[in-house]
């Protein structure tokens, strides 16, 4: 049996894209991802909507937590496969050392945080977000990573990252 993949979903405040990524690769990846979320600023908690929104969708939201990237840095955390950062800009962060072993990759997303509008607008929002996320992970967990070597999973993931966004 193949051991599951572990992805880790970085974005500064860890309250809504990369606990959306986790939530969504958690329940699509079918045993063969382990999927983990942190940031570089954690909030003190989630995204109501985001969480209200995964909820209703069916994912289990009893893991999600805002956390430090710090704690995926130490020499007892788990070995990351994947880190894919889904900030639009870094800003920059310098990203912890998570040694050579992962394939790194850049897949910017507009911060739910920034949005002001109505509870319409924001609920519309966050579903579009929810699509954008869900789509990448989607190929991500279907890529024939037996037959990929380093490099090639490398250009796949930043093609991944290139793609068109759904506007909010």
């Amino acid at each position: 049996m193949t051991p599951a993949f572990n992805v880790l979903f970085l974005c500064t405040r860890n309250s809504a894209r990369s606990l959306m990524a986790q939530a969504i690769l958690e329940q699509i990846g079918g045993g063969k991802f382990n999927a983990y979320s942190a940031g570089s600023a954690p909030a003190a908690s989630p995204m109501p909507e985001v969480i209200d929104r995964l909820r209703a969708l069916g994912h289990d939201v009893s893991g999600l937590s805002c956390k430090s990237w710090s704690e995926f840095a130490h020499p007892d955390a788990p070995r990351m496969d994947f880190v894919i950062a889904l900030c639009e800009s870094l800003d920059g962060q310098d990203c912890p050392d998570f040694g050579t072993r992962p394939v790194t990759a850049a897949w910017p997303l507009p911060d739910p945080a920034n949005f002001s509008g109505t509870g319409i607008e924001r609920a519309a929002m966050i579903n579009d977000l929810y699509g954008m996320i869900r789509r990448r992970l989607d190929i991500f967990s279907n890529l024939p990573y037996a037959s990929l070597d380093r490099m090639a999973l490398k250009k796949r993931l930043d093609e991944l990252g290139e793609s068109p966004r759904v506007s909010a």
